[in-house]
């Protein structure tokens, strides 16, 4: 069964990228994009929700972590939100988690872990926080 993904990432080459990788390795289509805060909200707000948000911590305008926030806000808790960034410190990733995320990886050293992730994700129900 193919599932649907909405990207906030704002490098084109990163998304082209995450779309041909989710596409092939995991049978997840990308619906749409948003290259910073604000239209990563819009998106979420006048679309279906997808089965996936892949978000960026860092943006052309605003943060990954203020999307988490706010998808709190819009109580659309349910929604599966996995972060991949170049930034995976501890204390963002313990910043995401806190904020809902189901999981979070480093662009550069957990690409395959996150595609493994993203293959496994569908056949089992989604973590709670």
């Amino acid at each position: 069964m193919t599932h649907s993904a909405f990207l906030v990432e704002d490098s084109p080459p990163a998304r082209e990228t995450l779309t041909d990788a989710l596409a092939e390795s995991a049978d997840i289509v990308t619906v749409g994009f948003a290259e910073s805060e604000i239209e990563a909200i819009d998106w979420l707000r006048n679309h279906q929700k997808p089965d996936l948000v892949v978000l960026d911590l860092f943006l052309n305008a605003g943060t990954g972590l203020g999307v988490l926030a706010k998808i709190r806000q819009m109580a659309l808790e349910d929604l599966r939100v996995v972060v991949l960034t170049n930034s995976a410190t501890s204390l963002l990733r313990r910043s995401c988690l806190l904020l809902g995320a189901e999981a979070v990886y480093d662009k550069a050293d957990n690409l395959e872990d996150f595609l493994a992730h993203c293959r496994g994700m569908f056949d089992a129900p989604p973590l709670t926080h």
